[in-house]
C-alpha cells in the first residue's frame, strides 16, 4: 500500500499557494532541487501530473487541485491531532494576507506581541486591498485574511468597526473652494472608492477623482502634496495630516472581519486568526 508523506504534501500546498518551486522553497525552509524532488517523488507516488509547468512558475493540473483538497484535509487533521497532544506552543507557518492601512495602523504592536508570545509560528504577510485578498483565499494562496465588509453584513461576521475620513494637508483645505472637488482614491473596485462617490453624489457635491493609489502610502503622499482630498480609515491618519470633518458629507463606516481560506483552517492558522479578532474587537461589539 502506498502511503502520502505528511512532509511531501507540506510541500506541495507550499508550491501550489505559491506557484512556483523557488518561493515554495523558501518558505518550506528547502533548497529549490530539494523541493523539485520532493515534488517529482509525490507524482510518481499519485501516478498522475500535479503540475503544468510554465515560464513563470506552475499551475495545478486537475489532479493538482484534487490532491490540493485532500492535501489540506489531511494536514489540517494531522496538525489537530499534533496540536493535542503537545504541551508547548504553536508551531507552524501562516500566510496572512492584509489590507496595508490596517497593517499600518494595527500591527505593529499586535505582531510583537504575538511573536514574543509563539516564537516557533512562522507569519508571511500579503499585503493587499481585500478585492485582491479574496481571490488568493479562494486559490489557497493565503491562510487567512483580515478584510473589510459593508456595515451591513451579517453581524457575527463583524468584530469591530471603523470608520473612514476624509484627509488632507490641513484641517481647512482651500480644494474645498474649487468647483470640482479634486480626490485621491483607491481603485474604483474598493470599498472607499465605491462609498466616497456615493455619498459625495447624495450630497450633490461634484468632484474629480484627480489621482488613484491601491497602496495607503500613495494616498497619503497625495494628501501631503495638497493637490487633493484623499479616503483612509481613521486608524490609519498618521500624525502630519488633517481630518477634513466640515465642508464634506460623513463617510460611513466599515466592518473589519477575518475570512479563511479552508473551512477548517490548521490550528496555528485559527488560533492566529482569533488572536486578531479578539485584540482588535471594537467595545460595541
Amino acid at each position: 500500500m502506498t502511503n502520502l508523506d505528511i512532509t511531501l504534501l507540506r510541500s506541495f500546498i507550499a508550491v501550489a499557494r505559491a506557484g512556483s518551486i523557488r518561493a515554495a522553497a523558501d518558505r518550506v525552509g528547502r533548497t529549490q532541487s530539494a523541493v523539485s524532488l520532493q515534488m517529482k517523488r509525490l507524482e510518481e507516488i499519485a501516478g498522475e501530473r500535479l503540475f503544468h509547468r510554465t515560464g513563470s512558475g506552475v499551475t495545478l493540473t486537475v489532479s493538482g487541485e484534487r490532491l490540493m483538497a485532500g492535501a489540506e484535509r489531511v494536514l489540517s487533521a494531522h496538525d489537530d491531532t499534533l496540536a493535542s497532544i503537545r504541551t508547548g506552543g504553536l508551531q507552524g507557518a501562516i500566510s496572512f494576507g492584509c489590507p496595508d492601512d490596517y497593517l499600518t495602523a494595527f500591527f505593529p504592536d499586535l505582531l510583537r506581541r504575538y511573536g514574543r508570545d509563539n516564537p516557533d509560528v512562522e507569519i508571511e504577510i500579503v499585503c493587499a486591498p481585500t478585492v485582491e485578498l479574496r481571490p488568493l483565499l479562494q486559490r489557497r494562496h493565503i491562510d487567512l485574511a483580515l478584510v473589510s465588509l459593508p456595515v451591513s453584513a451579517p453581524r457575527e461576521e463583524i468584530f469591530r468597526r471603523e470608520p473612514f475620513v476624509w484627509i488632507a494637508s490641513t484641517p481647512d483645505p482651500e480644494l474645498l473652494e474649487a468647483p470640482y472637488l479634486p480626490l485621491a482614491l483607491s481603485g474604483p473596485e474598493t470599498l472607499d472608492h465605491r462609498l466616497a462617490k456615493s455619498v459625495l453624489e447624495a450630497a450633490g457635491r461634484p468632484y474629480r477623482i484627480t489621482h488613484a493609489s491601491n497602496g495607503l502610502a500613495g494616498l497619503l503622499a497625495i494628501a501631503r502634496s495638497g493637490l487633493a482630498v484623499s479616503v483612509v480609515t481613521k486608524a490609519a491618519v498618521p500624525p502630519d495630516l488633517f481630518i477634513v470633518e466640515e465642508g464634506l458629507p460623513a463617510l460611513p463606516e466599515i466592518g473589519m472581519s477575518i475570512a479563511y481560506a479552508s473551512t477548517r483552517p490548521a490550528p496555528v492558522v485559527r488560533a492566529f486568526g482569533e488572536f486578531i479578532s479578539t485584540s482588535l474587537q471594537g467595545p460595541d461589539m
